[in-house]
């Protein structure tokens, strides 16, 4: 099974329109994300959303009356996106892959968002190829932000938290555990440093990095049970606290924020 088939696969067993708004852990990292998306975003600015799932984002921006132009790999989410656009909405929606935006022009778009195919990108080439992408569609001083996986945060949440201990892959043997890039995980994960390392590149300028989820993820229990009030509370602290270093590592989803070069 190629990747493309292991990832439509997944996502035909996974309910990935839910996800945002499965309890209050899962909502904090599209308030986040949105919420440093806002910071840059300004009137008339085209989106490209690559990567678009069922249209979380899409769809919020296209509301606002954004012009968003989404991509996703996996139609049976691209369905879901299309059935929630109504006819007031601009958005422009195509089933392809990161690794190849010939459909898009040199310099269209001032926001572009990548936001989970690094999620899904096993090899050095893949990984540069779809930056690369990225970073010829937005225009001179638009911005890009790139959305991944922490290495130990999966080792904490799917090998911990799940039951699955004595699963861990053969890294454990030289103490090094960092994951092994295989399409059969799905998913895969980056260090910070490493992700910093793949993205410091001549045309790129880095604005910031957040810990878009931080550590509610891995507390969810208690982050899920929290009042309304109490969870304003929370959310106040995670924002205050994202761009902390000390407590990006264990994050779910890091938010890579960067700028392209004139």
């Amino acid at each position: 099974m190629n990747t493309e088939d292991i990832i439509n696969n997944h996502y035909s067993n996974y309910d990935e329109d839910v996800r945002f708004n499965k309890d209050k852990a899962h909502r904090i990292e599209f308030l986040t994300t949105i919420k440093y998306i806002d910071k840059y975003l300004k009137p008339g600015d085209r989106i490209l959303e690559i990567g678009a799932g069922t249209g979380a984002y899409t769809i919020h921006y296209a509301k606002q009356g954004y012009e968003v132009d989404a991509i996703e790999l996996v139609k049976s989410n691209l369905d879901i996106l299309n059935a929630k656009a109504t006819p007031d909405m601009k958005i422009n929606s195509n089933q392809g892959n990161a690794l190849n935006l010939e459909i898009y022009t040199d310099n269209t778009f001032e926001i572009t968002l990548v936001l989970g195919p690094l999620y899904h990108l096993f090899t050095m080439e893949d990984r540069q190829k779809a930056i690369s992408e990225a970073i010829r569609v937005t225009k001179p001083n638009g911005m890009i932000y790139i959305a991944y996986l922490t290495n130990d945060s999966i080792i904490a949440n799917y090998y911990l938290r799940k039951g699955n201990i004595f699963e861990l892959p053969e890294s454990v043997k030289d103490k090094s555990y960092r994951l092994i890039d295989s399409p059969e995980e799905v998913f895969t994960g980056f260090h910070i440093d490493e992700f910093e390392q793949l993205v410091n590149l001549p045309s790129l300028e880095k604005v910031g990095d957040v810990a878009a989820d931080g550590i509610s993820y891995l507390l969810r229990e208690y982050v899920d049970a929290l009042s309304e009030d109490g969870f304003k509370i929370w959310l106040d602290y995670h924002f205050a606290t994202c761009e902390n270093r000390d407590l990006q590592g264990y994050s779910s989803h890091m938010l890579y924020i960067c700028k392209k070069k004139d």
